[in-house]
């Protein structure tokens, strides 16, 4: 923190702004939000600035950071990826916290660091969307259920990306490319909300799936979670034969620093994210204890035929992970379901794919009149789409489902 200079920080030393004049009014685009303020201007934030700012001009949103760092929001308005940017004591974060003003909040920061914002946030009448980045689910959305007025304009969300690289030194706007953005929406969550944050994520480049809350953190523990604190017991195993082979680390490439690189990531983060989803995280780790004793039982008894299955095994599910993100047409399936205006019911169709694994590439609705609409699905050949068809016929809504024709 800057204690000298709680002021805005600009790169501009006469700005108005830092004069105490208010900002410059927020322009209109063609986007889903015309100003975003991210609070936690790190690797995540940093990206998700810079990302804002690198998408096309007309849909290219007012951008504004604060962090606790005065150093790192320097360096993101220098960079251009803020247009105005402070630390949480500069008086100007209560007026950024209107709805008038920003269109979106973003809470870039661990699960836990983000209780205070959202009591602030709502403490300060704020009425627009919030959004945040965390890697687990169950502590923040308790925190936001406490302090929001309005916990439908809540939407969580988690992109799946990251870097070695910790803070805003790792920054990139390419980060979210063909990154998963998990949107976890409820009955709650207001239609327009999660409508205007999905094309914002998929905007910048990640493809968004939808995961009830509950769920998010059990899913992320085995794809996220135990996989880090894996790669860190496999440098630890490693190091501890550098000392008799010092040649080991210079061995130690291809695979081994694919599969390891995340273990560089902020032990401090780590820590966090593990601790907020411990339970999760441990039967995901008793999961995999039982498959090594297993490895290791076929390897003890010279068992070929045991061990050369469960290595085929893992060999073929291994290639049904998709290998690209943007299928071409031909692979899309459109879904039209006729819908009541109601709260609620967005989140409750995405909540059935995200059951039945569909990733949905768009989303748009067809407004017939006040009552009802047509909600329009562009969903990717993922997923179960007869499950999918089966849970919305269950739910009590009707559907047609149509392959794209491939693109000319």
């Amino acid at each position: 923190m800057d204690s000298e200079n709680p002021e805005l920080i600009s790169p501009d030393p006469v700005s108005p702004v830092l004069a105490g004049q208010p900002a410059s009014p927020t322009p209109t685009v063609d986007g889903p939000f015309a100003s975003v303020l991210v609070i936690g201007v790190g690797l995540i934030g940093g990206s998700m600035a810079a990302a804002l700012k690198d998408i096309v001009a007309d849909a290219r949103p007012f951008v504004r950071g604060i962090d606790v760092d005065a150093s790192t929001v320097r360096r993101a308005l220098e960079q251009g990826w803020l247009d105005e940017g402070g630390t949480p004591d500069d008086e100007r974060v209560d007026r950024w916290l209107d709805d008038a003003v920003t269109d979106l909040v973003v809470l870039a920061m661990p699960a836990r660091g983000a209780e205070d914002w959202f009591a602030r946030i709502g403490a300060s009448g704020y009425r627009g969307a919030v959004t945040d980045v965390a890697s687990t689910k169950g502590v923040i959305v308790e925190a936001a259920e406490r302090s929001l007025p309005e916990p439908g304009r809540y939407l969580p969300g988690h992109p799946m990306a990251g870097s070695e690289v910790n803070g805003i030194e790792g920054a990139r706007a390419n980060l979210f490319q063909g990154a998963h953005w998990i949107l976890c929406p409820d009955a709650d969550t207001r239609p327009e909300v999660f409508t205007r944050v999905h094309e914002l994520v998929t905007s910048l480049g990640a493809r968004s799936i939808s995961l009830p809350r509950t769920g998010h953190d059990d899913a992320v523990a085995i794809v996220s979670h135990v996989p880090h604190m894996i790669a860190s017991a496999l440098v630890q195993l490693a190091g501890r034969h550098a000392s008799e082979n010092h040649e080991i680390f210079r061995l130690a490439a291809g695979g081994f620093k694919d599969t390891t690189r995340v273990a560089a990531g902020s032990p401090e983060l780590w820590c966090g994210i593990a601790l907020d989803n411990r339970e999760a995280l441990m039967r995901g780790l008793g999961e995999l204890r039982e498959i090594v004793e297993r490895l290791e039982g076929h390897v003890a008894d010279a068992d070929e035929r045991g061990l050369g299955a469960l290595l085929s095994e893992a060999a073929s599910l291994r290639r049904s992970i998709p290998a690209a993100w943007v299928p071409d047409s031909a692979r899309l399936v459109e879904v039209r379901i006729p819908m009541a205006n109601r709260s609620g019911v967005i989140a409750e169709v995405t909540g059935f794919a995200g059951k039945a694994g569909c990733n949905i590439q768009s989303i748009d609705i067809d407004h017939i009149n006040e009552e009802s609409a047509i909600l329009e699905l562009i969903l990717t050949d993922e997923g179960d789409i007869g499950r999918f068809s089966s849970l919305l016929i269950d739910g009590g809504f009707d559907v047609s489902l149509r392959p794209l024709a491939p693109s000319q």
